[in-house]
């Protein structure tokens, strides 16, 4: 995970206070169950431990820091065919050149990650980003066409040269393109369609996916076509994809338009979900029908909203590590 630092996204004292105690909780819940890095700016090693409460399973590690999103500026970790661990770094722009975003420094952490853990690292030439990408661990990755394919991102890559780059890379071989992500995405701090807020693969052969349920909301025709998608989808494997949605929260909108809030969005660690919730009265329905999917985990919340504000969700802020 990283630690927010003082940048755009947390514009006012008081805003980045809030996403630190998300942040920090998120942390925390996880740390429960398994052992955290925490990345902090050069100098803000020290406030990142006293909003984790200096717990002893969350290691500190300074480092130049633009912002918090370790889903996507982090490393991808791969276990190679030896059954070592690995790294990818993806090309890292902004989410697409964002006028608001910093990137000089978050581009060098997937790299600074892989050599603290001390892992070999592979320079993919593609603009990517974790959020961006799902697999089932045999062979099936979704992918967005807004975002892979994105002029912002990728100008000049085929959708053949795309697939070819993302299967070198993680040993995938089949990809499933979904057109477009949810509306909100699209705004000024939008990712432009990452799949992490969409969907996600529950284990090889079941997706869960986002269902917007109220007409008036634009993602309702959104989810629609996405699970209509998946549902005639097959992996790589040739399994006929079981698809399971999780239905939105009922809040449609907040100040600055149509919400994306999401279930979707959460972290698996080793024996917990961490889930994002919304004070809504859609919560209890989505937890358990999580519970249901992933049985034998705890399932874990953290306040949805305070990390939603800032342009993301629990999947955002993580990035998971492999044992091997």
């Amino acid at each position: 995970m990283a630690f927010p630092p003082p940048n755009p996204t947390f514009h006012d004292p008081e805003a980045l206070n809030a996403a630190r105690v998300a942040w920090a909780h998120v942390a925390t819940t996880i740390a429960r169950y398994e052992p955290v890095t925490l990345v902090a700016g050069l100098d803000q090693g020290a406030d990142a431990g006293r909003y984790v409460q200096e717990h002893p399973d969350i290691t500190i590690l300074e480092r130049p820091l633009d912002d918090a999103w370790m889903r996507d500026i982090g490393p991808t970790f791969t276990v190679e065919a030896d059954g070592g661990l690995a790294a990818v770094d993806w090309v890292f722009n902004g989410w697409g050149a964002q006028q608001w975003a910093r990137w000089e420094e978050d581009a060098k952490i997937a790299t600074a990650i892989a050599e603290h853990v001390g892992v070999p690292v592979r320079h993919s030439a593609l603009t990517n980003e974790g959020g961006g990408i799902h697999v089932d661990g045999e062979g099936t990755v979704l992918l967005t066409d807004t975002v892979q394919l994105g002029k912002e991102r990728n100008p000049g890559w085929t959708r053949e040269q795309v697939e070819a780059e993302i299967h070198e890379q993680l040993g995938t071989s089949k990809a499933i393109w979904l057109p477009r992500g949810l509306t909100r995405d699209y705004d000024s701090f939008g990712t432009r369609g990452h799949v992490d807020i969409v969907a996600t693969f529950v284990r090889p052969g079941v997706v869960a996916v986002h269902l917007q349920q109220n007409a008036a909301h634009p993602d309702h025709e959104v989810s629609g076509e996405i699970v209509a998608l998946l549902q005639s989808s097959t992996d790589a494997a040739g399994r006929q994809l079981e698809v399971v949605p999780i239905p939105a929260p009922e809040v449609l909108s907040d100040q600055e338009g149509w919400v994306d809030y999401s279930y979707i969005n959460h972290y698996v660690g080793n024996g917990v979900v961490v889930v994002g919730t919304f004070d809504d009265p859609g919560d209890a329905r989505a937890l358990a029908l999580l519970a249901e999917l992933y049985p034998g985990r705890t399932i874990e919340t953290a306040d949805g909203r305070a990390i939603f504000a800032n342009g993301g969700g629990v999947h955002c802020i993580t990035q998971q590590q492999p044992a091997v």
